[in-house]
């Protein structure tokens, strides 16, 4: 079902905006984010692209899940509503895992990937990197309200737990576990701030949502179409692990490492990145 509101179409429920004329980029946003960490790229590759952007279902303006999610099939869903065949993913974290279970289960839809800072379904996460976020994040809110938010069960979800925790999240990730919020630009750290508040808003309000997800990690040799990995080396250390296991797994992979960039390259360094996705675009057989 496709419908309209204030700029904004709704498929099935996902909130999607598009710009430009041409060969068609989705962009799926990072799962501490929504379709507002992708500003800078829909201004300027929409010049020569059509650019379409959308939040996860139950994220940003989409609407709340009804039983299981499946993010490929999202993603593939909103390219059918819009009349896409085939289009460039370009993916931030886990979008970039959704990016690479569309390109195995729809490869002919594929024309490349590019996988930022992304994670990858079937991937264990280390310990070190759990410990690590139960210390500096988890441990910003008490474990009963936390254990509550998380299964759904808070009578209320307090402001102030949302803001500790999103605060946290952004200062480990989004900086860097090495790094601090001034080395962040104010309006990056506002903006991914942001975002994280409505992603716990939102997830802390209801009931875990199941999600589904191929093991994609032992099917990176079948991913056919041109990829490019772009890494960021203030990041965790166990998601930048993953960038190298994607950039070794696809055939013919780049990787671009960019220095002093934590988690959401696309925001914290807009033109390495913009430049990297056009002269990737431009060697793309469509």
């Amino acid at each position: 079902m496709r419908s309209y509101a204030g700029g904004v179409v709704m498929i099935d429920g996902l909130a999607c905006e598009e710009a430009g004329e041409g060969p068609a980029l989705v962009l799926i946003h990072a799962g501490i984010a929504d379709r507002r960490m992708w500003r800078h790229q829909r201004e300027v590759l929409s010049a020569r692209h059509r650019v379409i952007s959308y939040d996860w279902r139950g994220y940003g303006e989409s609407a709340d899940p009804v039983g299981e999610v499946v993010h490929h099939r999202d993603l593939l869903r909103v390219m059918d509503g819009l009349g896409v065949e085939r289009a460039v993913l370009v993916g931030d974290s886990m979008g970039g895992s959704h990016a690479v279970e569309a390109a195995l289960v729809a490869p002919g839809r594929v024309a490349g990937l590019v996988l930022i800072a992304s994670g990858l379904s079937g991937h264990v996460w280390p310990e070190e990197m759990l410990a690590q976020a139960r210390e500096r994040v988890h441990g910003t809110v008490p474990a009963d309200r936390l254990a509550r938010y998380r299964d759904g069960t808070a009578e209320k979800v307090l402001a102030e737990d949302v803001e500790a925790f999103a605060r946290a999240h952004v200062l480990w990730q989004v900086a860097g576990p090495d790094r601090g919020v001034d080395d962040l630009d104010p309006r990056v750290w506002e903006l991914a701030l942001a975002m994280m508040r409505r992603v716990f808003e939102r997830s802390w309000s209801g009931p875990p949502v199941p999600e589904r997800h191929l093991q994609a990690k032992e099917r990176l040799g079948e991913v056919g179409c041109p990829a490019l990995v772009i890494n960021g080396l203030a990041d965790v250390p166990g998601i930048q692990a993953v960038s190298g296991l994607l950039a070794e797994g696809i055939r013919g992979a780049g990787r671009l490492d960019l220095p002093g960039t934590g988690h959401l390259p696309p925001l914290e360094r807009p033109a390495e990145v913009n430049a990297a996705l056009t002269g990737f675009l431009a060697g793309v057989g469509w």
